[in-house]
């Protein structure tokens, strides 16, 4: 994952505030481009858990996690544990007094959620903590390579 500034990285996909407004539902456009949460355990992807697929951005269909990065953290979000190469961006928040690691989508800077690292979940040590308004499921698989 590239780490960026969000005031001068120029994604691929540039919309007015007004176009996404207009694109998005009121909550979708606070969580993506306002950078807004979801309440705990209150998404449709946190116990989701498919056996095949991929999930990709709600706001442009950037295609961002497979389906077996998926695991039960417990944490109330959807937690991943590694993205597809070049669909995630990082960058340092410091919003709530603390340094977090901000995940966006690379194509559209739309906001994801948080990484965590080295808290041993996995065996990558990544954490995505992702809101389930930010993505969306699909049933295909998804071949990076094409």
């Amino acid at each position: 994952m590239e780490n960026i500034d969000p005031e001068t990285f120029q994604p691929e996909i540039i919309k007015s505030e007004e176009e996404w407004e207009s694109s998005l539902s009121e909550f979708e456009f606070q969580v993506l481009r306002q950078k807004g949460t979801e309440p705990a355990k209150s998404g449709e992807y946190d116990k989701f858990y498919p056996k095949k697929g991929h999930f990709k951005c709600k706001a442009c269909n950037n295609p961002l996690y497979p389906y077996k990065a998926k695991f039960n953290s417990g944490c109330g979000w959807p937690a991943f544990d590694r993205c597809y190469d070049n669909s995630i961006v990082t960058s340092i928040d410091t919003s709530f007094g603390i340094e977090r690691i901000e995940i966006m989508c690379k194509k559209c800077l739309g906001h994801l959620g948080h990484v965590f690292k080295n808290e041993g979940f996995t065996s990558t040590n990544e954490r995505h903590c992702v809101n389930s308004i930010s993505i969306i499921y699909d049933k295909n698989e998804y071949n990076p390579s094409e």
